[in-house]
């Protein structure tokens, strides 16, 4: 396998491909050495990633969780940037990359985030995943400051950052980089360029031929890749990784990917994506479908059949089940409405959760909250 330097120090304008559209290897000298049980595993999460996105945006058309961002078409990337990492590494993400939870065991208790329960962030800590970033670019100051955190304590972990082409326009991806560049934090950032930051194209982003090469100006390497191709995004976070953990260096040094991809819904149930593209740009897109392209590969290889795929269906269909079966029986306390606002209770909040706790016990029912 080659050097994480002769992955990392190409021009950013290349990018990275380990396998073609139809599965095929393009680059023998990248193919990583992966057991294949562990690439049956990449895949069958993959496929979890796909029904998942199917099954959220089928309960949010039917009123039983809230707006839901879909990730169809970029499970790729978030797998195969997921798999390259360490358990003990950090995962910061904007709200699309659903395969990160996934890649690390999926709490059933992330869907009640998206039912509205703060109890869904929280579970995420176990699997050293931070809460989940609606802002854009908010997140990218922490993952540098976890990062400088690592470093200082002389820990052999890094964090990193999934957030999409749309926050390279803020100012906290500016600052953020800047920052990690001067400090050579432990960092790993990966732009998931979908191609579309809400209704705004990528060629209206920015000026600059491609997202990658902006890491020049910070003074550490940027690399395009393939990412709706699952063992390049692979290959190239795991080079990351081992950049910013370099015992030969001085210095650990970050990285900046940008995985190439396209979303292939809409940017959230909220959205129509109909007004902006056009149908015919989304199916040639599909002809590239992570999830086609992979199982190519792994029935050439022997790694995966119908009857196996067959298996991984039903076991994903039962673990959703009963997920959602989890989520829908939860029971929150509507009083813990007042534990997030402020680190200690002010008098008003003191007050306010004082008079809900008299109205309760003289309802002895929740319809108050209804009226």
């Amino acid at each position: 396998m080659v050097s994480s330097d002769d992955v990392l120090s190409r021009d950013p304008d290349d990018t990275v491909r380990v396998l073609d559209a139809d599965g095929a290897v393009v680059a023998p000298d990248l193919l990583p050495d992966l057991g294949g049980e562990t690439l049956a595993s990449m895949y069958r999460d993959m496929l979890f990633c796909r029904r998942f996105d199917e099954r959220m945006i089928s309960l949010q058309r039917q009123g039983r969780i809230g707006t839901y961002s879909s990730l169809a078409g970029q499970e790729g990337s978030q797998m195969g940037s997921t798999y390259a990492l360490a358990p003990e590494d950090i995962v910061s993400y904007q709200y699309r990359e659903h395969g990160a939870v996934v890649g690390r065991g999926f709490p059933w208790e992330y869907l009640l985030y998206w039912a509205g329960h703060e109890a869904g962030n929280a579970a995420l800590a176990d699997e050293e995943i931070l809460p989940l970033n609606i802002a854009i670019a908010d997140h990218l100051p922490h993952v540098v400051g976890a990062a400088m955190a690592f470093k200082l304590r002389e820990e052999s972990r890094v964090a990193v950052a999934h957030f999409g082409d749309g926050a390279t326009s803020e100012g906290d991806f500016h600052e953020a980089m800047n920052f990690a560049g001067v400090y050579d934090v432990p960092a790993v950032f990966v732009c998931n360029n979908n191609q579309w930051a809400i209704s705004t194209p990528r060629a209206r982003q920015t000026a600059s031929e491609t997202f990658a090469g902006k890491a020049v100006a910070y003074g550490f390497d940027g690399v395009r890749v393939d990412g709706m191709d699952p063992l390049a995004t692979y290959v190239v976070t795991r080079a990351a990784r081992e950049r910013a953990l370099d015992a030969e260096s001085d210095d650990p040094r970050p990285t900046l990917v940008e995985a190439v991809q396209y979303r292939f819904g809409a940017h959230t149930t909220a959205d129509d994506p109909s007004v902006y593209r056009d149908d015919a740009e989304v199916e040639e897109w599909k002809k590239k479908d992570p999830l086609d392209r992979f199982e190519a590969f792994l029935r050439d290889r022997g790694h995966l059949d119908d009857e196996r795929k067959a298996e991984m269906e039903a076991e994903v269909k039962e673990t959703l089940a009963d997920a959602v079966d989890r989520m829908e029986s939860f029971e929150a306390d509507p009083e813990s409405m007042f534990d997030y606002t402020y680190a200690e209770a002010t008098p008003e909040i003191r007050e306010q959760r004082e008079r809900f706790r008299d109205l309760r016990e003289r309802r002895g029912d929740e319809s108050f909250l209804r009226e």
